[in-house]
């Protein structure tokens, strides 16, 4: 498998799409009306802006919706199912890859890779997989689970990345052969079971999937699966890496690039985590997040920019020379997302620090990675009961 071009060349940038911005008190300072939040206009436009900015990707947050509650719900995060919003954005969007949030404590497993492998369907082969496992304890009593913390959320998310990956699989590319004189849509011998269980070390509820999919095989193959660097350090296509301010942020970068070298895991896409604050129709960044604090404060693990947009181009521009790509989290979308636009990404382009936005390609081409054969194609039967042999 090869990976993305290393440190050096050309990177890309994402965008986090989530509700009015990453500021838990962004809906305030929102250029729409109120009614328009939840709304297919509202997705519509904000991926629509984003693609024309000329982001790479859209990635899409979850969760509960008092998760950015730090005021006595005065501010929480509007927002609808990620899964679902990019399966909207798919059919409207020609370039952009879109990647949703999606949880893997509470969500059946089973759900999650043909929900997935669908997305990708929709939107052209430009989906991905941004893994979460929630350790909220209020989240799992509203689904009315129980309460899964520490080791065993990376437990519960590589379990279900592991059964993705083989349902993804467990249709082979030429599975469908719609053959009108014999009856047959489908060739069975090219259908396989998966027959995952989970260990017996595993900390939550056990369970067992037997497959195959509902779905054919998605068209990328896999999708590529996104994680943070402390849920998933392996197994992962991108890692996301965060740092408490953003001095340390290039040198986080480098230290899990070569952790993942050390650990056999190169290929892996490195992508920094960055809040963004910009001046904006003659206020200062400074000025505006202290006016957004005032009403809840913005606690956030990520590295935060408050600046200029010259000067967010200036440190982006360093950044993509140790990082494959960049995440940035805008602290309200409306506002950001226009500076962005006109100023920071042109000059990204005017530099040359930007990959170019390829219409029609595939969130595995952007990132450099080959399409992956089936692991059960071309197999005897004898020897694709070998394989599922070693991989329980």
């Amino acid at each position: 498998m090869s990976g993305i071009s290393r440190p050096g060349q050309p990177g890309f940038l994402a965008l986090e799409l989530d509700g009015d911005g990453a500021h838990p008190a962004a809906w305030r300072k929102a250029r729409h009306a109120p009614d328009e939040l939840l709304n297919g206009s509202r997705i519509r436009n904000t991926v629509l802006a984003a693609e024309s900015a000329g982001f790479h990707v859209a990635t899409f947050a979850d969760g509960s919706g008092t998760d950015g509650s730090g005021a006595g719900g005065r501010d929480v995060a509007g927002r609808l199912n990620a899964l679902q919003r990019a399966a909207f954005a798919g059919p409207v969007t020609s370039s952009i890859v879109l990647v949703p949030e999606v949880d893997t404590v509470y969500t059946e497993p089973f759900h999650i890779s043909t929900q997935l492998a669908s997305l990708d369907y929709v939107s052209g082969g430009r989906a991905g997989w941004l893994v979460a496992a929630s350790g909220s304890a209020e989240e799992a009593a509203a689904v009315g689970r129980s309460f899964v913390e520490g080791a065993a959320l990376a437990q519960e998310a590589a379990a279900s990345v592991e059964v993705s990956r083989r349902l993804w699989d467990s249709w082979e590319d030429d599975a469908v052969i719609r053959d009108v004189p014999t009856g047959r849509y489908l060739d069975v011998d090219k259908l396989h079971y998966v027959d995952f269980e989970t260990p017996a070390d595993f900390a939550g509820a056990g369970y067992s999937v037997k497959g195959p999919s509902i779905i054919p095989r998605p068209l990328q193959g896999q999708l590529p699966v996104v994680a943070q660097a402390d849920l998933l350090p392996s197994d992962v296509d991108v890692v996301l890496v965060s740092a408490p301010t953003p001095s340390l942020l290039a040198a986080e970068v480098a230290e899990v690039r070569a952790r993942l070298t050390a650990d056999g895991a190169g290929a892996a896409v490195v992508v920094a985590e960055l809040d963004v604050v910009l001046d904006s129709r003659g206020q200062s960044a400074s000025a505006r997040l202290a006016e957004l604090d005032a009403f809840t404060p913005w606690s956030s693990s990520r590295a935060r920019f408050v600046g200029t947009a010259a000067e967010l181009a200036d440190f982006l521009a360093k950044l993509l020379a140790v990082a494959d790509g960049v995440r940035l989290h805008p602290a309200v979308l409306d506002v950001e997302l226009e500076e962005l636009a006109q100023l920071v990404l042109p000059e990204l382009r005017r530099r040359g620090v930007l990959k170019p936005v390829a219409q029609g390609g595939t969130f595995r081409e952007l990132l450099g990675l080959e399409r992956p054969v089936s692991r059960y194609a071309s197999l005897g039967s004898e020897a694709r009961a070998a394989v599922v042999g070693t991989e329980n």
